[in-house]
């Protein structure tokens, strides 16, 4: 019999399954308790009727230094083959409102001398465009990125601007400067072989989630879908009681609980929280192409400037779009959005006019990410909690870096390894 302690994780998002997995690989025992009948949270896949391909609820995609996502893959059996991705690091760029194409090409050494390279650049940039990105590391907490990089040059309209809307998922007049500095410190200035882009070679569900659910399955975890925490119940520092769907589970003196849940919901359900407030939505545009583009870009995921569409990846005759901090467009009827975003597609795909998609649908995340302002930052928990049974874990919490899935999953770790310490 296993007498080993047991750890209730509540919510079967990235950050829930990799705490359900690190406290598993500790010895723990796992029961994992999720309120949607599957798990993945905002990166969960499902197959779509209409356009009959299996896609993502929100497009993310992952970079070569991300040590805690690759890990991940790894430790669930899925594998970095999971993910695809140009050999070198590549950014395709089109911008539609001159037409012009560019591609940036990191080079493999720390330092970006390659930045001031032609052919590897943003055209038109020069040494003190790239230079004011030092004051990054040392940027006051107070400080909005538009605030500390203060060039509006090419540079400012071709990295800084579309790099703040992707990885912070807010204009850079409202996120943090200092939010931004681990993504760069972790990838651009670690070398090219840190900074390849990738996506999930079939969808994240097949990567991440599936894969997890398996590899705890396996450890002896079990999992329930459609069960609600209702309440949380509290005595002399500690949690004692879930109230999950219609049952309370009492909670022993060795049971543990990691809550990975929204901000909002974990607010609600510890009184003493504070979370940080939700951001804007995302917005993801999916297309299925009668054939595939007959001039696919160098990379699976390129970049749009001068235009609606941020980002767009290509999987064959799957053309999907990204678009952050989309409250200007989140409202719009799909009969107003789809044929803009279309016409913006062709144009970077070059695709000709007489190629019409086969389906399309727009999928909105209201609530994708907490808002990265210096204020709502600062808000941002601790894994620990004034509970001594109870951690925290969640892209929301203080993990120092984005709401990304490297910064989920690097929340689920330190969760799990707390509990199980």
């Amino acid at each position: 019999m296993n007498d080993a302690p047991l750890v209730h994780v509540i919510g079967a998002g990235l950050a829930g399954l990799a705490a359900a997995l690190t406290a598993s690989e500790a010895g723990l025992r796992v029961q994992l308790h999720e309120q949607a009948p599957r798990a993945g949270g905002r990166c969960r896949s499902f197959w779509d009727d209409k356009l009959s391909l299996l896609i993502d609820n929100g497009n993310h995609f992952v970079m070569s230094g991300n040590a805690h996502a690759l890990g991940l893959l790894r430790r669930n059996g899925a594998g970095v083959q999971a993910l695809i991705g140009p050999d070198e690091a590549l950014f395709p760029f089109y911008d539609h409102a001159n037409g012009a194409r560019y591609t940036v090409r990191p080079g493999r050494a720390r330092t970006p001398l390659w930045a001031l390279q032609r052919g590897r650049s943003v055209p038109g940039a020069g040494f003190w465009d790239f230079a004011e990105g030092g004051a990054l590391l040392g940027a006051p907490a107070e400080a909005t990125l538009a605030q500390v990089i203060r060039r509006r040059g090419p540079l400012w309209r071709g990295f800084w601007e579309p790099m703040a809307i992707a990885a912070l998922n807010a204009a850079p007049e409202v996120a943090q400067a200092r939010l931004l500095t681990p993504v760069l410190t972790r990838t651009f200035l670690r070398g090219g072989a840190y900074c390849r882009p990738l996506i999930a070679r079939e969808a994240l569900g097949e990567a991440f989630v599936e894969p997890t659910l398996r590899a705890l399955e396996k450890r002896g975890a079990v999992t329930r879908f459609g069960v609600r925490l209702k309440a949380i119940e509290m005595h002399n520092g500690r949690a004692t009681a879930l109230h999950l769907g219609d049952a309370q589970i009492a909670l022993g003196p060795s049971d543990r609980v990691i809550l990975a849940v929204p901000p909002a919901r974990a607010g609600e359900l510890l009184p003493f929280l504070t979370p940080p407030e939700d951001g804007e939505p995302i917005l993801n545009a999916h297309f299925r192409l009668e054939e595939e583009a007959p001039h696919p870009p160098l990379a699976p995921l390129m970049g749009v400037l001068g235009a609606a569409t941020q980002w767009i990846a290509v999987r064959g005759t799957h053309v999907s779009l990204t678009i952050s901090a989309a409250s200007a467009l989140a409202e719009l009827d799909e009969d107003i959005l789809l044929p803009r975003l279309w016409e913006e597609t062709r144009a970077a795909l070059q695709l000709p006019v007489q190629l019409p998609y086969a389906a399309a649908r727009i999928i909105r995340e209201k609530r994708a990410t907490f808002d990265p302002s210096p204020a709502n930052v600062a808000r941002r928990p601790a894994a620990k909690t004034a509970l001594a049974n109870l951690w925290l874990a969640g892209d929301w919490t203080d993990t120092g870096l984005p709401a990304t899935i490297e910064g989920a999953i690097v929340s689920g770790n330190r969760a799990g390894a707390l509990a199980a310490a």
